[in-house]
């Protein structure tokens, strides 16, 4: 069953939760340029009549919500920004600020699991920042996270040494494992 490259685009836009260069899609579909910017262009028009839309730059492409929903998730951010953070927020946020800065793949390898939209959570809060080294995204712990802690470095965090060391001899041993 062949699967339109405008779908496919669509679940890597989807799954990613970030801006992706053309580049890279390009690259993952083994398509020309000019191939994807038909596909880019047919899937903006299906997303016409949805909940979401594709923002297009001259250099990458992302999945937003349409303007029409602003309200609706402002209103949900707000919400959210009341709450907790969570578990999976807290260990999320313990990643970045032990690891910072790290790539969102590689907290997902820490974690198992898909931490897009717990990023995206800390980002609106304030907790967490996205910053670009070399061509990947990275995140590290804002400054006013920093503040709040009460403390002016990562290095200060509780237990900071030792962590570090337990984490380097888990990846050490993880690596051994898959060698």
């Amino acid at each position: 069953m062949d699967v339109a490259l405008s779908v496919q685009v669509e679940g890597v836009l989807f799954y990613k939760a970030e801006p992706v260069k053309k580049r890279a899609l390009c690259a993952l579909f083994h398509v020309e340029l000019p191939l994807l910017e038909e596909a880019l262009l047919e899937l903006q028009n299906r997303l016409l009549s949805g909940a979401t839309r594709l923002v297009v730059t001259e250099t990458e492409v992302e999945l937003v919500t349409a303007p029409v929903l602003d309200p609706l998730i402002d209103s949900i951010r707000k919400d959210e920004l009341r709450r907790d953070i969570g578990k999976a927020g807290a260990e999320t946020l313990a990643i970045v600020l032990y690891r910072g800065p790290i790539t969102r793949v590689e907290i997902d390898r820490i974690r198992g699991v898909n931490s897009s939209f717990i990023l995206r959570n800390l980002m609106m809060r304030g907790l967490v920042e996205r910053t670009t080294q070399g061509k990947q995204n990275q995140y590290q712990g804002t400054t006013a996270l920093l503040a709040h802690l009460g403390i002016t470095t990562r290095t200060d965090l509780p237990g900071f040494k030792e962590t570090m060391d337990a984490l380097d001899a888990y990846e050490k041993e993880q690596e051994l494992e898959t060698a």
